[in-house]
């Protein structure tokens, strides 16, 4: 066997594997070692190459590069080295192994041919994942883990039943564009759906990011939604729901951002509502909206992962996360402010990463409707002022009116991975054409036309306008935000509510039965004691010819009811 035949997810694994094994320092240069390799082998794969395993009378596909799936494996490679930069100073070798894992289990999903390797790599990475998740050993981070691995389960459990179905219906494994109007197809959606936090489907993502420690949001918020990205653009490209669903993204979560105090949580709930511009341009299904998909996933694991980096580094040295309780940290944290900047700029400014991808997405979105492009264009409004003003101007430029402690120094691997994820940005921004020229089909477009620079200046002014707009209102008081009820709100509080007053009516009627019963029983006994009693009536003695006439009135009796 080849290099190049064994499954890139694999090397991972077996990487994280030994990471358990190993001191400090090999760990985490083990941990560095790993993507740079996996990156490696894949360039030495042939285009369209595939490697095959027969297993029960069916062939998987343990891998397939092609022009799709080459985008998503190469930016997970890059997420990896970046998130073990940024976790280097981390002694935990649990959490080690997990990145490890998690990242090849992620990569292994988007290389899959089949429908059965994904759902091997699909359930991995639930798993791992979920180890970042409770790594802070708090009650908080275990219940969160808990509620996530159960939604994580429930969308493997959903993916296993839609390729049961699929290939009982002699439809095969292979993992190609499938019908989401059948059962098989409905199926699948709706475990991708999970994953990629539709509407209704994803407040687990809200809940379980902000739970674990500073470095592990940084690298959850890399893998688990853009591999859902990814299979939704394999299997579902030109699904009309999705542009409708897509939309709704953009708009409701940055609604529930708005209303968020807390600063990861306000970041997840953006991360949500920029999703939404990659399910609509899947939804289009166009070449170009699908390479618009993919080149807005490699800039939202790049910008969005740079947000989720200040706001560790800012976790670290404060000990706190809560907006309203931060402010004037432009002075304490100067390096870091400047990453900030860097990273709400890489969202949509000319330059960076996130213009170039939006640019795609609007561009696609355009040749559908007016209105579906009205709605991007409001969302990245939306998105440059809560979270990136928020996060710049109220955690490093606004007064602090209760002074936090200066807490520990942040560790010197946290700016490099900064400064890593920023670079990158800043090259996609600086040369779009040699960007696109990587994207799944030939992409012709200039994102640096007057009119679309002109549309982006409008926005960006709208943006700061609506932010300015919130300050004065209860937005800007961050501790009497009240943050909206979510989805998970129905089974995390409405089910339990329902069950307790269940219980409480079961147990008042119980009582009612029970005491109601009591008194009868005693009734009962009472009666038959005073009857039977020495001065009752059939304590005394009884003659023949009384017992004679009772029996036969008793007969009488019996006969006149049940023979009448």
């Amino acid at each position: 066997m080849s290099w190049t035949e064994i499954p890139t997810g694999l090397i991972f694994c077996l990487g994280g594997v030994l990471a358990l094994l190993l001191p400090q320092v090999p760990r985490k240069l083990l941990l560095l070692a790993l993507p740079l390799l996996a990156a490696w082998q894949l360039l030495q794969v042939p285009d369209g190459a595939t490697i095959e395993a027969p297993l029960f009378g069916v062939t998987l596909q343990l891998l397939r590069l092609d022009g799709l799936s080459a985008v998503w494996a190469f930016a997970f490679c890059a997420a990896a080295l970046i998130g073990a930069v940024y976790q280097a100073h981390v002694r935990n070798r649990y959490e080690d192994a997990a990145l490890a894992i998690y990242a090849g289990a992620a990569i292994g999903a988007v290389l899959a041919g089949d429908l059965l390797t994904l759902f091997v790599w699909w359930e991995i990475t639930a798993v791992t994942s979920v180890v970042l998740v409770v790594a802070p050993g708090t009650e908080t981070a275990i219940r969160a883990g808990m509620r996530y691995l159960l939604v994580q389960i429930a969308s493997g459990v959903l993916l296993l039943g839609g390729i049961v179905v699929h290939w009982r219906l002699g439809d095969g494994i292979a993992f190609d564009a499938l019908d989401a109007s059948t059962t098989a197809g409905l199926l699948i959606l709706l475990a991708f759906g999970i994953k990629a936090a539709f509407p209704l489907l994803g407040a687990w993502l809200s809940d379980a990011y902000p739970a674990a420690n500073p470095t592990g949001t940084v690298v959850l918020s890399a893998f688990t939604t853009k591999m859902a990205i990814y299979a939704l653009a394999r299997a579902f490209p030109g699904t009309e729901v999705l542009i409708v669903l897509g939309a709704v993204m953009v708009l409701a979560s940055l609604a529930y951002a708005i209303m968020e105090d807390d600063i990861r949580r306000m970041l997840a709930h953006s991360l949500n509502s920029q999703l939404g511009f990659m399910v609509v341009a899947v939804g289009i299904g166009t070449e170009l909206a699908i390479s618009a998909a993919a080149a807005q996933a490699v800039a939202h694991i790049l910008y969005k992962g740079l947000m989720f980096m200040v706001a560790g580094a800012v976790i670290v040295h404060t000990g706190t996360g809560q907006a309203s309780a931060l402010g004037g940290l432009a002075r304490r944290m100067p390096l870091t402010f400047a990453f900030c900047i860097a990273g709400v700029l890489a969202m949509s400014s000319p330059l960076f990463a996130g213009y170039a991808g939006k640019a795609l997405v609007t561009s696609a979105a355009d040749k559908v409707h007016w209105l579906l492009w009205l709605v991007l264009m409001a969302g990245a409004a939306g998105a440059f002022a809560v979270p990136g003003l928020k996060l710049v101007h109220g955690l490093f430029l606004a007064k602090d009116a209760t002074p936090v402690a200066e807490g520990r120094p942040v560790p010197a691997n946290m700016p490099v991975a900064m400064v890593l994820a920023t670079l990158a940005s800043l090259a996609i921004g600086l040369f779009p054409d040699r960007f696109y020229a990587l994207m799944p089909y030939p992409v012709s477009y200039d994102p640096n036309t007057v009119s679309h620079l002109l549309s982006t200046a409008v926005m960006l002014a709208i943006g700061a306008i609506f932010y300015a707009m919130l300050r004065k209102t209860v937005y800007w008081r961050g501790a009497d935000l009240r943050p909206l009820p979510e989805s998970d709100w129905f089974y995390r509080h409405g089910l339990q509510d329902i069950w307790r007053q269940v219980q409480d009516w079961a147990a008042e009627t119980s009582g009612a039965l029970t005491g109601g019963l009591k008194r009868w029983v005693l009734a009962i006994i009472g009666t038959a004691g005073r009857l039977g009693g020495p001065a009752g009536l059939l304590g005394k003695t009884v003659t023949p010819g009384a017992g004679v006439f009772w029996l036969t009135a008793m007969l009488g009796l019996y006969l006149l009811i049940f023979l009448a």
